[in-house]
């Protein structure tokens, strides 16, 4: 900085109207006030606003002081025909092209360095990235300043545009505020350039230490005037000349009306003519200081170029995922039509549905002991001896298939070959490890479940519909799997007791009460897992063993789930839905049971009275 100046010579008074004066007296403005304190130059297009402004920079420069002018309209680079002044912006015209990244060194520059900057913003395409900059480095200088308390004049032109009177003030309106604000106590100065003063923010304007009112013609913006000076004012603003004005300030509580002179160097922001104007040779900055900048510069390139190659990257690593995922999608389809075919084949095998044959073979064996379909006492004998020998093992002899040819008999191996086809496909019924107590109890529920249906072995009553069975039957059936009125679980140990008399609620017709008390002795016979798993059918609907193992208390081992689903399966009280599902169906079992269909009502009353054996 050179020898310090204490006022700028600027402009001269002027002779008119309201004010009598004594014209061509210089008018000098203190230099710490303008760098430090918040002006405002207004004037419509052509009254001379841009030029007061360039005078006051030329004197400022003259100097030594230093400045940063905030270009939105590309018209200040004339100052370099005369000043050695770094122009930063967004193209190939300015000294170097900065981005936001250059905001700390920009700020060092002015403050630290004493180096007058032209911050171009004429020059960014995209508007946010013009804020952008233009927010970075008013914080830089604002956060510096609180530091250094060195004078500092930022001039922003078209200041309405940052700091609308109407409208929202984005980040860089805020921050500029700021400084109008309390900028001045760290010696951090503002002066606000606008052709509209109505469009400026009230606050801003009304908050500055200096004022000078260019020509103004709009209703809107003489109003302001009015507001501001007096009407007498506002009235004479509209006929002063080219660079006149009035000019108020609160160090000399006056105001003038004064013209001020014209700037020395080249007028980029004129209106062009007709004529050529020969741009003006101008002066380029000390390499050393476009140096540090292109530092940065050379900085953000690699910066970007690494950044492009991480995308890449990471392009080439999401394209390998999308690749693995749909591999992995494939081979999760492939293992759903695997799924689906093993359930087609164990539905489909000759025909036959495994789990419903052995279904409608003990109902049968049921219905022949109690003497039913036509069954004489002699089928039933035959049928109670067959079922014996299958509760030992052996094979269960339909006596109702036609003989051999040669008029033998069918053998027993020959009649159940279905039977024995299905089950040895049916991947349900998995053979219990020796080690594997669930499955082990699964299976034994399944047969405990089974004599609760069929009867104790040699009771010609079966569980049948004989009218003369009585209580003490049903006792000598409990008693089979476990004691007198109590039933074993076969997975947890624990004793269930019935009381014979009334085992449900509500009340069941008598001739209902037998077909209910099976239902709900064969389900009470089963492991508690079983039961868990019926239970989740009955809420859930149709639904797959695995996860009606799980919510049932199992661990999801698909062996002992297709365990202790086939018990439920065999005894009716589920059927496969397909595609691996298997649904509910009491209330078909019951009708089934009893040989015929019910009011819904009644229906109703028994599944009630049934499903109260296991939903607690």
């Amino acid at each position: 900085m050179g020898d310090a100046q204490e006022t700028i010579t600027v402009a001269e008074l002027s002779d008119g109207p309201p004010i009598g004066q004594t014209p061509d007296q210089s008018v000098e403005l203190p230099v710490v006030e303008i760098l430090t304190g918040r002006g405002f130059v207004t004037g419509k297009s052509g009254g001379g606003k841009s030029n007061t402004a360039s005078v006051i920079i030329e004197k400022l420069l003259d100097g030594g002081y230093p400045v940063m002018i905030v270009d939105i309209d590309g018209e200040y680079y004339g100052l370099k025909e005369e000043y050695e002044i770094l122009h930063v912006g967004g193209d190939e015209e300015c000294d170097i092209q900065v981005t936001v990244d250059h905001a700390e060194k920009i700020a060092s520059l002015a403050l630290e360095k004493n180096v007058p900057i032209i911050l171009d913003v004429s020059s960014f395409l995209d508007e946010d990235e013009a804020g952008e900059l233009l927010t970075a480095v008013s914080k830089r200088l604002f956060a510096k300043e609180k530091k250094l308390k060195q004078p500092f004049l930022m001039l922003v032109e078209e200041v309405h545009e940052w700091i609308p009177e109407k409208g929202s003030v984005g980040e860089c309106g805020k921050m500029l505020i700021k400084i109008g604000k309390r900028g001045r106590k760290h010696g951090l100065g503002m002066v606000g350039i606008s052709q509209r003063p109505a469009d400026v923010k009230k606050d801003f304007i009304t908050q500055c230490d200096w004022l000078v009112w260019h020509r103004l013609t709009w209703n809107n913006d003489t109003k302001v005037v009015s507001r501001i000076l007096d009407n007498e004012y506002a009235e004479a603003v509209e006929d002063l000349n080219d660079g006149e004005a009035f000019m108020m300030n609160d160090w000399s509580e006056s105001i003038q009306r004064v013209q001020f002179h014209r700037k020395k160097t080249f007028d980029a922001g004129a209106t062009p003519g007709l004529d050529d104007v020969e741009r003006p040779d101008l002066k380029s900055v000390s390499s050393d200081l476009v140096s540090e900048l292109e530092e940065i510069s050379e900085e953000e390139k690699r910066t970007e170029d690494r950044i492009e190659e991480l995308r890449t990257q990471l392009d080439e690593k999401n394209s390998r995922i999308a690749e693995l995922e749909k591999e992995l999608q494939d081979a999760r389809d492939m293992s759903r039509m695997a799924d689906q075919f093993v359930d087609a084949l164990l539905d489909t095998v000759k025909g036959v549905n495994p789990g419903r044959t052995e279904q409608e073979r003990m109902r049968q064996k049921r219905r022949l002991a109690a003497g039913e379909d036509g069954a004489d006492g002699a089928e039933s004998a035959q049928v109670q001896q067959e079922t014996a020998a299958a509760g030992d093992g052996g094979t269960v002899v339909d006596s109702t298939a036609e003989p051999r040819s040669g008029g033998e008999p069918p053998t027993a191996e020959a009649n159940d070959a279905e039977a024995a086809t299905a089950d040895a496909n049916d991947a349900e019924a998995p053979t219990a490890d020796a080690g594997d107590d669930e499955t082990a109890d699964a299976t034994m529920g399944q047969q405990v479940a089974t004599d609760f249906f069929d009867g104790p072995a040699g009771d010609p009553d079966r569980n049948g519909t004989d009218e003369s069975a009585d209580d003490g039957d049903v006792a000598a059936a409990m008693a089979a799997v476990g004691g007198q009125g109590d039933v074993i679980d076969g997975e947890s140990g624990a004793t269930f007791s019935f009381d014979a008399e009334d085992p449900w609620p509500g009340e069941i017709p008598e001739e209902r009460r037998e077909v209910v008390e099976g239902l709900r002795r064969a389900v009470e016979a089963m492991p508690g897992k079983t039961r868990g798993m019926l239970r989740y059918y009955r809420k859930e609907g149709p639904a797959k063993p695995l996860d009606a193992h799980f919510a049932g208390g199992g661990d999801g081992d698909r062996t002992k789930a297709y365990a202790h689903n086939r018990t439920l399966r065999t005894h009716g009280f589920i059927e496969h839905a397909g595609r691996g599902y298997y649904a509910y169906r009491l209330a078909d079992l019951i009708e089934e049971e009893a040989g015929g269909e019910f009011e819904a009502e009644e229906l109703n009353a028994l599944v009630t009275a049934v499903e109260d054996a296991f939903v607690k």
